[in-house]
């Protein structure tokens, strides 16, 4: 308008006498009664975590050791003419406020990101502050940041919410002129003020067609399912009778011998244990012929196949058969000897040895009366219980063919293949190498006992059995490449073309071993899934050239689905972490004689049943997964949300062979580290460099090996306590103490706003999380410890001296330089500086200080260039009339050549520069 009336009359009309500048706004601010909004605020704010981070899916976190530019990236997501019309009506026919609407959306989608977090506190940008009529035409620096507190309730539907953010957006607006650095000062004892790192605002923009854009956004990811159906009924059937079907060392079968010697076990199981269709029958043998057989033929006389681990101690094997309940248990030589005797014990090899006449079409009319539906139990194996019971993991006949199919489907394995049996009876896997492999036709290669653990033995077997599949664990693929590397002997798997790893995160190092294998013409699956989803329910082809930064578990098998899900069961967004809930073909019928924890463990939703499997994953935006950790040991350190396995993983990426990462005391992370070429430095180094300081462990415990559980994996409750009088004495070797009173008040108040016991005097504070808000709280506390209100002392200069020993220096000046301080006392308004407002002391202190580290002093990070194109009726502009009208403008606002500086005070002063300049 003004310059519209410039331009256009050569002149703008004002009344410097009585025209109220933002110079008299500053004064009168200064001046104002601040009872009521500090009573509001500290109300709103009493039991508040103001320094407690919101737990968002960050993909990088600020190193400690990096500074702050204060350049960024906008992002918009638009939310199109659609959408922003119903949004509109849906505001105008519920009588609410776009604003409104939109915050509480804001709310809900942070409510998601930090899965189920309910007190959400954020900063509010308010960039038009004009609370009185009086300030509606005044053209300054008119913004505050306030934080908006969300307490929302996770059973409220929308309107409930929406009531809420309405009546908290109302109240704080309304005591909204109360500055952001006095709220600060009422939680002087908080170190850092984590809500500012969380900001909402809220702008609507239109365009030329009066559309409406909303600059917030939210995506949500609704995974895909293929839909597939299969014959579950079909009967698999040996095509191939003269070929191998399975090997160990010099022994063989052949699919015709194979087949009878199953035959004359399961009739035995019928005709003289009088095994009913679905019962369960134990088996305990170690790796040999007579295990491929009781498998198959617990299987085929309608049974229900258990295995249970010879290494098992006699007690364990004792209350897994009671658990069962099974009358009989398939063992042989050297495991009868571990089982009760009022257990039945059917040695398989002495059924197998004895005189059978069997009539083969006699023996194909019993076995052809055996009913085995889709749907009964083919297998149970025992996982760990938190309880310290194992649970019995049932797996039905449809699940176990399905996830044979998905792995055919994809040419895991083929009817082609040699497949090595590398996995212990424990393992589900075991069941797919064995029943899998004859399923599909393909020849089997059993292991002596410990086979696996023997790599000569295991070498010679790949060469000379030509092995093509095989599949096992990472770390123990990790030990077996290392030696086959030391020894130089990569071409023993020349003949491999598949190899299968799950159990385990795939590490970077394997990768980097596997290529020094030459293994170009094998393929590396990365498998995933639990016992309760059958054998894997994800799958990924490792790329070793593309994937070095982390491997992916992948994507989903034929026929399964999943979700990946919150505390509330709401499905993530991209790149969010959350619960993996497997659904599908291979859902496990549930844990035997506990439907308690199959009811814990098993979810309906939307008629579908999935699995919980208490895994951490997130999704990227191709749609592949990737494991995060385990549920269980997500932790908070200080306020801040840390996944251990992060940590791992960094560690992971030195000389270290294995790792594992705990939290102690509730106060320390402690990282136990396996390796004999490293040393604490080392790691810490390497830590800051790649963490933030939250997540850098205080203690390294560097053992030779780490201790391991009975399944091969890293035994938690075994490690060794931390000594951290050890960690304390190292720290106390670098420590310098305060030495005069100033340094001990101070070291008094660093340890108070920093929550630490001790700070070395030379520590730099921003090493420290120090931040330009935190310098601030620790001017105002030296005032008042010091009593520095008639002495001088710069907050700039607290910044470019961040330790105890340089703050002291400064304090110590201060209090020997005496001056006179002009007080001035407002009669009159008619003045040409002041006090900066508020909003002014904020901004230039953030800017003086948050971005005085960076590359260009001269950057004002504040002035954002704006083009304008002007345009005139008769398509002619005057430019010395442009220059007049400009002049005008900046004669009659005076806050356009305004001037901020800090006086000898401290004190930041605004001052009105000559209009003539």
């Amino acid at each position: 308008h003004d310059l519209n009336q410039a331009y256009t009359t050569g002149q703008l009309l004002y009344d410097d006498n009585t025209n109220l500048r933002y110079l008299d706004y500053a004064v009168i601010e200064q001046q104002m009664s601040m009872t009521g909004a500090s009573m509001f605020w500290l109300d709103a704010l009493h039991d508040c975590k103001l320094d407690q981070s919101l737990s968002l899916p960050f993909d990088r976190y600020r190193l400690a050791n990096e500074h702050r530019t204060g350049r960024g990236t906008s992002i918009s997501f638009d939310f199109g003419q659609n959408l922003s019309h119903d949004l509109l009506t849906h505001a105008s026919s519920n009588n609410i406020s776009l604003q409104h609407l939109t915050f509480a959306i804001y709310f809900i989608f942070l409510f998601k990101l930090t899965n189920g977090q309910t007190d959400l506190c954020l900063a509010m940008n308010i960039n038009n502050n004009r609370y009185r009529d009086e300030l509606k035409s005044l053209i300054g620096l008119f913004e505050n940041v306030i934080p908006l507190r969300c307490q929302l309730d996770p059973h409220w539907c929308f309107y409930q919410l929406l009531e809420h953010v309405q009546e908290i957006t109302t109240n704080s607006m309304k005591y909204s002129y109360f500055p952001l650095q006095h709220i600060l000062n009422q939680h002087a004892h908080i170190s850092k003020y984590a809500f500012l790192d969380t900001s909402l605002e809220f702008t609507l923009t239109t365009n030329n067609e009066e559309n409406n854009v909303m600059m917030i956004g939210d995506s949500q990811l609704v995974p895909g399912s293929f839909s597939f159906n299969i014959n579950e009924d079909e009967i698999l059937i040996m095509k191939h009778p003269q070929k191998v079907a399975v090997e160990l060392d010099e022994q063989s079968l052949t699919y015709c011998e194979l087949l009878y010697y199953v035959q004359v076990l399961s009739l035995t199981l019928l005709n003289e244990c009088y095994i009913a269709p679905g019962e369960i029958v134990c088996q305990c043998v170690e790796r040999s012929l007579s295990m491929v057989i009781g498998i198959m033929g617990i299987e085929m006389a309608g049974g229900v196949y258990c295995p249970l681990s010879p290494r098992d101690p006699q007690h364990r094997l004792h209350a897994l058969t009671q658990q069962t309940q099974s009358r009989f248990v398939l063992v042989h030589g050297l495991t009868k000897t571990k089982f009760d005797h009022n257990i039945v014990l059917l040695e398989v090899n002495f059924i197998l040895t004895a005189e059978n006449n069997i009539e083969n079409h006699i023996a194909v009319d019993i076995l052809s009366n055996i009913v085995i539906s889709s749907d009964s139990v083919a297998y149970i194996i025992f996982t760990s219980g938190s309880t310290g019971m194992p649970k019995a993991t049932q797996v039905r006949h449809r699940n176990f063919i399905a996830s044979i199919y998905s792995l055919v489907d994809i040419d895991t394995f083929n009817k082609y293949d040699t497949i090595v049996q590398m996995t212990r009876c424990s393992f589900d896997i075991h069941v797919q190498e064995i029943l899998g492999t004859l399923m599909n036709g393909a020849t089997l290669v059993m292991l002596h006992p410990r086979g696996t653990l023997d790599f000569e033995y295991l070498a010679d077997i790949l060469n000379n059995k030509q092995i093509t599949y095989m599949h096992t664990v990472p770390s123990l693929l990790h030990s077996f490449f290392t030696f086959m590397a030391q020894w130089k002997s990569s071409n023993i798997i020349k003949c491999l073309r598949s190899l299968c790893s799950s159990g385990e995160p795939f590490l970077i190092k394997l990768i980097d071993l596997i290529v020094t294998m030459n293994m170009k013409r094998c393929r590396i699956w990365n498998l995933y899934g639990p016992a309760e989803t059958t054998i894997g329910s994800t799958i990924h082809s490792v790329n070793i050239i593309n994937n070095k930064k982390s491997v992916p578990i992948g994507l989903l098998f034929l026929n399964y689905h999943c979700m990946v899900v919150d505390e509330l069961l709401q499905c993530v967004t991209i790149e969010q972490e959350g619960e993996l809930f497997v659904g599908g073909v291979g859902v496990f019928a549930g844990y035997l004689g506990r439907d308690d924890l199959t009811a814990k463990s098993v979810v309906e939703i939307n008629g579908e049943l999935f699995y919980r499997t208490g895994d951490l994953v997130r999704i990227d935006n191709n749609g592949l997964l990737y494991y995060q950790g385990r549920k269980d040991y997500q932790i908070k350190l200080h306020g801040q949300r840390i996944e251990l396995g992060e940590i791992e993983q960094c560690l992971l990426r030195t000389s270290i062979s294995t790792c594992v990462v705990m939290k102690w005391n509730d106060d320390y992370l402690v990282a136990y580290v396996q390796s004999s070429n490293i040393d604490e430095k080392q790691l810490r180094e390497h830590c800051q460099s790649y963490l933030p300081l939250h997540m850098i462990p205080s203690f390294f415990v560097i053992l030779d090996k780490l201790p391991l559980n009975s399944n091969g994996k890293i035994d938690r409750k075994l490690l060794p306590p931390p000594t951290f009088s050890t960690m304390y004495l190292t720290n106390l070797d670098e420590l310098l103490l305060p030495m005069n009173e100033i340094e001990i008040i101070i070291h008094h108040i660093w340890c108070d706003l920093l929550k630490q016991k001790r700070i070395s005097t030379n520590t730099n504070i921003f090493t420290l999380g120090g931040h330009s808000l935190l310098i601030m709280q620790l001017f105002h506390r030296y005032k008042i410890e010091f009593h520095l209100e008639t002495n001088t002392l710069s907050i700039s200069d607290l910044f470019q001296h961040p330790t105890i020993i340089d703050h002291a220096q400064l304090i110590y000046q201060t209090m020997n330089v005496k001056e006179n301080i002009n007080d001035h006392h407002w009669s009159s308004l008619h003045i040409m500086q002041a006090k900066a407002s508020f909003a002014q002391e904020r901004i230039f202190l953030d800017e003086q200080i948050r971005f005085s580290s960076t590359d260009d002093n001269n950057t004002n990070m504040y002035v954002i260039p704006l083009i304008y194109h002007i345009s005139s009726m008769n398509d002619y502009i005057s430019i010395s009339r442009l220059q007049h009208a400009f002049q005008s403008i900046i004669i009659k606002h005076q806050i356009l050549r305004t001037a901020l500086y800090l006086n000898t005070n401290g004190h930041i002063i605004q001052h009105y520069l000559d209009s003539n300049i």
